[in-house]
């Protein structure tokens, strides 16, 4: 810890897709690649964002009549979207050296995402923050992925932490509800997909309009 700070938030919680990774655009285009692959109606791209940070099966659940047609889609997604991944993912700007700053003050890290574990580490390994990142809870890490609390209690056991003083970063209001009913702090940040009047009704404790705000988010 630099000498003479004192750790707003001892523990920092990430979400990565619209948060940590810009990947926004090719998510959207793998779920209009798979509804034309399989021939389903064509849904707009606010349809695609607004379930952006709940888990695959979820987004294909109204479209499929059961567990078997909902996997086939979940396939053509993954497939799709993994082989343009590492030529399309980037950090947004300035997120690594703030993650980097956070993570030199002390703060405990992890990511918390409704993407699988192996992807999610993928895309931190690609954008240089794989080795700040001891911890990444994945949707298949838990039985109820977000909004349920059960990722976050699964971060803060892993770590070692408290809810009390934690704090969980996303740009999503299933990001927000997560966070509140995990009873930790949350911090919506606008340079993702989400606009501050799309976060704002679900109550965020801190609202961040650049990754530089990180830093003073933990160091009070």
């Amino acid at each position: 810890m630099l000498r003479g700070s004192v750790p707003r938030y001892a523990t920092v919680l990430f979400d990565l897709d619209g948060t940590l990774l810009d990947s926004i655009g090719l998510i959207v285009e793998s779920f209009h690649h798979t509804t034309e692959r399989h021939g389903l109606p064509r849904q707009t791209d606010a349809h695609w964002l607004a379930g952006i940070g709940t888990p695959l099966a979820a987004a294909f659940a109204p479209f499929a009549a059961g567990p078997a047609e909902r996997d086939a889609l979940i396939a053509t997604y993954r497939s799709y979207n993994l082989a343009r991944h590492d030529a399309r993912v980037r950090a947004y700007p300035g997120v690594v050296a703030a993650v980097r700053a956070v993570a030199a003050r002390g703060a405990a890290l992890a990511v918390v995402t409704s993407k699988n574990r192996a992807t999610a580490r993928r895309g931190l390994e690609l954008v240089g923050l794989g080795d700040t990142f001891e911890i990444v809870v994945g949707g298949d890490d838990v039985t109820r992925p977000k909004p349920h609390r059960e990722p976050v209690d699964r971060a803060l056991e892993l770590l070692g932490r408290a809810a009390d003083g934690s704090v969980l970063v996303g740009d999503s209001v299933h990001d927000v509800a997560c966070a509140h009913a995990a009873g930790v702090a949350s911090a919506a940040v606008t340079w993702g997909p989400f606009s501050p009047a799309q976060l704002l009704p679900s109550r965020p404790h801190h609202l961040l309009h650049a990754p530089e705000e990180l830093v003073a988010l933990v160091a009070g």
